[in-house]
């Protein structure tokens, strides 16, 4: 069965297409600033537009991506995962965005939850789990519910937890607040989920550790990430 093109009716370039979504997910541009930065490349289209591509194709090329990443980081098993929740204003409403990441600053979960208790962490580690496996260590802070949902896990022996253990996953937090602030908060539960999701993938792609490789190895790596890109959604 020949699988159909999901930019079949767009009268736009897929090219087009994907250059916006990747503008607007992976940088801290507003609608406007994506609907500016195009048309100064004599592309003509409105930020109502940009904002229908995104919500329309952001979902499908970070489905995409995961897929091709996480049967291969399912392959290693000595990992060490860094966990840490951060508030999130809804409406006005505080909840928390959890977030894990390895070793390497791969994020590899990003969950919102209304509450920040045992619960919370026991669902938010679950669904870790189900995805990715088990890792051989969980360094998370000394915040409590964390060692009540390990337990009940039976990982307790897998913790760490440190003054500066945990500053991986705390400084990935950083991108996402720019990108908060740049979107003037959330309005709804489902799109605070549905642009982490978005967010943490397509920043995994891009993600190339600059500061640890030679510039010739960053300018290949970055290279086949863009090629890569450009080939999300074909048929």
């Amino acid at each position: 069965m020949i699988k159909q093109s999901p930019f079949k009716y767009f009268k736009t370039s897929p090219d087009v297409i994907r250059l916006a979504v990747m503008l607007y997910v992976r940088f801290p541009l507003s609608l406007r600033n994506v609907e500016d930065l195009l048309n100064e490349r004599g592309i003509e289209v409105s930020h109502e537009t940009v904002r229908y591509w995104w919500n329309r194709f952001g979902p499908m090329f970070a489905a995409e991506i995961r897929r091709r990443r996480v049967q291969q980081l399912r392959a290693f098993s000595k990992w060490k995962w860094h966990v840490d929740e951060v508030f999130v204003k809804v409406n006005g409403k505080r909840h928390y965005l959890w977030r894990a990441v390895d070793h390497e600053g791969e994020v590899l979960e990003a969950v919102v939850i209304k509450r920040r208790n045992k619960q919370a962490a026991l669902k938010f580690l679950k669904k870790l789990m189900k995805r990715h496996g088990t890792a051989d260590k969980v360094v998370t802070d000394r915040f409590a519910s964390y060692r009540a949902a390990l337990r009940e896990l039976g990982a307790t022996e897998k913790q760490q937890t440190g003054r500066w253990l945990n500053n991986r996953v705390e400084n990935s937090h950083l991108l996402f607040r720019r990108r908060e602030r740049a979107m003037q908060r959330f309005r709804r539960m489902r799109s605070l989920q549905k642009f982490a999701s978005i967010h943490f993938s397509i920043y995994n792609h891009f993600n190339q550790e600059r500061s640890l490789t030679s510039r010739d190895t960053f300018k290949l790596a970055r290279t086949a990430a863009l090629a890569e890109w450009r080939e999300l959604g074909a048929a």
